[in-house]
């Protein structure tokens, strides 16, 4: 049996993250070809991870520039190791490459971290959203990573275009993998049947929390004038004092904390709001809402890489104005709320249902193995930054080690 090693960031969890849902799925594809997984991360592990224990998968706790990682990857000999975000890699990439030279490096990105950050700072700042080349530190560093590893998966189609046109990184270091969704054909609650909006989002992720501020001091307060009636319920892992400090019952604006079933929340709310102001990668709160046939407004920032050739323009707003317009117009036309249910449903059908990836994971990573040296030859950029971070971030661990000990 072959062994994959997933080097985490944080242990996964699925019912507070959508970052820890697609763990879940990267493990399952893999277990379908017959390796034996291990999961490994220096992060303290909370009570709500997932225990992956109960799905065959090995777990150990490792600690950062310690040098027991190096006698336990040598002992486990992995013919793949996946670094999930970049800040793995750096921390850990260069012992792989030296223990394990053989071993096939792969970096989950997650999402862009430097094109999330980039687009938080012109929300801060109030400046156009970045569409061209970014040179900050973390853009340099996670594209070191990329060039660094075998190849990356790159959960969305608009940042694989991106990092290959604007930052001209080969299409042969790049595999697109999305969310891998189960399409249910179960009858959900019917238009009657639902009330009130809905939005779910781990708090401290800061796209997030901005969207949840935004609602409450400008979107809300739109929409309340249009539909008195109605609540906004707000659910979310890890809730702070300042999260529970929005709660007002009078303007129906419901902190409700962890959402317990997703599943079941989504499907009780006639509309999900998402209005994500910046971010990347794909937004699984709206995979969860279109699994669960509930439509949602969103921005384009929330939307991108969502819905290919689907022409979503009815419930994507780039204003305010045309936010509360659409949410309102969903929530109160049965009409326009069936017809982007159920074309939430083909887009999931024909975008992420895991049926469509299952055969092609098997012949990638057949071919990631078998021309894995050719393709190193071919990866001088790649080589060249693994050589300099072999003399820099090896020895800067290594005197923090040696620090650690006195």
């Amino acid at each position: 049996m072959q062994s994959l090693l997933i080097i985490g960031y944080v242990w996964p969890e699925p019912t507070a993250t959508a970052a820890g849902s697609r763990m879940l799925q990267i493990i399952e594809q893999f277990q379908n070809l017959q390796f034996q997984v291990t999961f490994v991360s220096p992060a303290i592990k909370p009570e709500t991870a997932f225990d992956l224990s109960t799905i065959n998968v090995l777990e150990k706790s490792i600690e950062l520039n310690h040098d027991s990682f190096d006698a336990f990857l040598l002992s486990l000999s992995p013919e793949i190791v996946l670094f999930d975000r970049f800040l793995m890699e750096e921390q850990f990439g260069w012992r792989v490459a030296q223990h394990c030279p053989q071993s096939l490096r792969m970096l989950d990105s997650e999402d862009l971290h430097f094109l999330r950050k980039a687009r938080e700072l012109s929300v801060k700042k109030g400046k156009e959203l970045p569409t061209g080349i970014i040179t900050t530190d973390e853009a340099k560093r996670e594209l070191a990573s990329i060039y660094r590893c075998d190849v990356t998966l790159t959960i969305s189609e608009y940042e694989m275009d991106y990092l290959k046109k604007v930052y001209q990184i080969p299409e042969m270091l790049l595999w697109y993998l999305p969310f891998l969704v189960t399409i249910d054909e179960n009858l959900t609650p019917s238009f009657e049947e639902r009330e009130d909006f809905v939005f779910i989002g781990n708090f401290v992720h800061a796209p997030n929390w901005d969207a949840v501020l935004y609602l409450k001091q400008t979107i809300w307060p739109m929409i309340r004038k249009e539909l008195p009636k109605a609540s906004l319920h707000i659910y979310g892992s890890y809730p702070s004092q300042k999260v529970f400090q929005l709660q007002n019952v009078n303007e129906r604006f419901l902190i409700q904390g962890r959402a317990e079933n997703v599943n079941a929340t989504m499907q009780q709310a006639k509309v999900c709001l998402a209005p994500v102001r910046f971010g990347a990668g794909l937004k699984g709160k709206l995979i969860d809402a279109m699994q669960n046939e509930t439509p949602f407004v969103t921005t384009p920032i929330g939307g991108e890489g969502m819905f290919g050739d689907h022409d979503f323009s009815a419930c994507v707003g780039n204003t305010d104005q045309e936010l509360v317009q659409k949410a309102v117009s969903l929530y109160k036309n049965k009409e326009e709320w069936i017809f982007f249910q159920k074309k939430g449903k083909q887009v999931l059908k024909e975008r992420f249902d895991k049926e469509l990836f299952n055969k092609n994971f098997g012949l990638k990573v057949d071919q990631l193995l078998e021309y894995k040296d050719v393709a190193r030859e071919q990866n001088f950029i790649g080589a060249m930054l693994q050589h300099h971070t072999l003399k820099s971030t090896m020895y800067l661990s290594k005197w923090i080690a040696e620090k650690n000990k006195i």
